[in-house]
């Protein structure tokens, strides 16, 4: 156990707690609540120089390394760690001149969405303006414009990471462009990043916005659902959209125009001159949404239109990316949301459109790759305690009658619990890159530090990687 005066050593200027302190629990919390966090101790670091005495103490000691901002992507329990909070990093910087802003690992989306529209600058976010800045973009960044912009981690410009030997680097293409290459995707397997700087868009407004459909008649849900298809196929790089089936339980604190119903929800984002964007849609409106709030909008209203929840939630979370989807594939998507199927848990099911600027090869190489996937899967299945294993088994039956259409490769930034053995991250990289990833992890951190993630296990000279 580690005790505080084995810790004293390590000069810290912000906070170190340990279990029965005031703040602890709050601090290794997070906002999914689903993973717990049993640490030994936490460094709420202030600076870069507290999270690099951290793991200098971390790697005498031997104990492992965790870091957390917000806790979107908790995946491993971060037991007996060392664990490093960053919420308290929270430089922020904008150079309209250059078009760049410089950001700390403390930041979330909405804040740096608020500085850079004061510019009529854009950062590429995803679709959460709480979600942190820097688990966001190590895990490569899906923004809601990614068919026109690509992946978030094409617009970094460079990281300030500290290593395992307690190092703060500043790497970027012409700096260590390995490690550069490697964090952008390898998330925290390389050190903890602190600091990035990032190139904005010179994007004001778009044209955006969601469309709910009815869906208890199986034969609508899927007429729209095969219509969305179809149009998706059909668009210019310049717009990104999803479609998402829902079933909602008849439950009291649910709102009334919800109750026991089921929706297909289709959310367009579209990047050029708006007439243009709304003529685009017309074909969905043609369909006869039940609501449509799709309309011109600042850039920095973008997260709006998917209103993910703001508060902590208990919800198993998976993900797939699948192959273009087929007649039988939509008949199986329907299904789920079929009032007359039996009830409960209810798995929202989100299929994000691929290609365009996703399938380019970014300016700045990085280890995210959508491998080819026309659709990116996304499962979000209410998982309270009383309700977990019914939530896994929920999700897996999804995946199971899905799985013809399933690449069988993941997302590194969309790895949670189910996703963290070892076999299973390999899912989220090309064979090349796993293997770069893994020559590197015994380069900058041999003696496996950093493995409270979705782990990438270090290679030694001569061995093979894991098939």
């Amino acid at each position: 156990m580690l005790d505080k005066e084995s810790a004293a050593d390590a000069p810290i200027r912000g906070r170190t707690l340990y279990p029965g302190d005031e703040g602890f629990e709050e601090a290794c919390s997070g906002w999914l609540l689903t993973v717990e966090h049993r640490p030994a101790a936490i460094v709420v670091a202030a600076d870069a120089d507290d999270a690099a005495a951290a793991i200098r103490f971390a790697a005498e000691t031997g104990y492992p390394v965790a870091v957390q901002s917000t806790g979107h992507g908790k995946s491993v329990p971060a037991d007996g760690a060392v664990f490093i909070a960053t919420g308290e990093l929270r430089e922020l910087s904008v150079d309209p001149r250059a078009g760049t802003a410089r950001i700390g690992a403390g930041l979330r989306w909405g804040e740096v969405l608020a500085a850079a529209a004061e510019h009529g600058l854009a950062p590429l976010c995803g679709s959460s303006g709480q979600v942190g800045v820097m688990g966001y973009l190590t895990g490569g960044g899906l923004p809601l414009t990614a068919r026109t912009y690509g992946f978030a981690a094409d617009h970094v410009r460079s990281l300030d990471v500290v290593t395992a030997d307690g190092l703060l680097r500043t790497v970027s293409p012409d700096q260590e462009p390995d490690l550069f290459w490697a964090v952008r995707g390898g998330k925290s397997n390389f050190g903890v990043v602190v600091a990035a700087e990032i190139e904005l868009l010179p994007l004001r407004t778009i044209y955006g916005g969601e469309l709910y459909y009815p869906g208890e008649d199986p034969r609508h849900a899927a007429l729209v659902l095969g219509s969305y298809l179809s149009w998706a196929k059909e668009q210019p790089d310049e717009m990104s959209s999803s479609a998402t089936l829902l079933r909602f339980p008849d439950a009291p604190q649910l709102p009334e125009e919800l109750r026991g119903r089921s929706f297909v929800q289709v959310r367009v984002v579209y990047t050029g001159e708006g007439e243009l964007g709304k003529r685009l849609v017309e074909p969905l409106r043609a369909l006869g949404p039940e609501k449509d709030t799709c309309g011109a909008m600042p850039y920095a209203q973008i997260t709006e239109i998917y209103q993910d929840p703001k508060n902590p939630v208990m919800a198993h979370l998976r993900s797939a990316l699948l192959h273009e989807l087929d007649a039988e594939a939509v008949e199986e998507l329907v299904s789920f949301i079929d009032p007359s199927a039996p009830g409960g848990p209810f798995p929202g099911i989100e299929l994000r459109h691929l290609g365009g600027a996703l399938n380019r090869p970014p300016g700045r190489s990085h280890a995210v790759s959508t491998q080819g996937a026309a659709f990116h899967l996304w499962l979000r299945v209410p998982a309270p305690a009383e309700q977990a294993d019914a939530a896994r088994k929920a999700a897996d039956q999804v995946l199971d009658r899905l799985r013809r259409w399933d690449t069988g490769a993941m997302l590194p930034g969309f790895l949670f619990d189910h996703d963290s053995a070892p076999e299973r991250v390999r899912r989220a990289y090309t064979e090349a890159d796993y293997r770069r990833l893994a020559t590197l992890k015994a380069k900058y951190d041999p003696n496996h530090l950093f493995r409270i993630n979705h782990n990438i296990l270090p290679l030694s000279n001569g061995e093979r990687t894991p098939s």
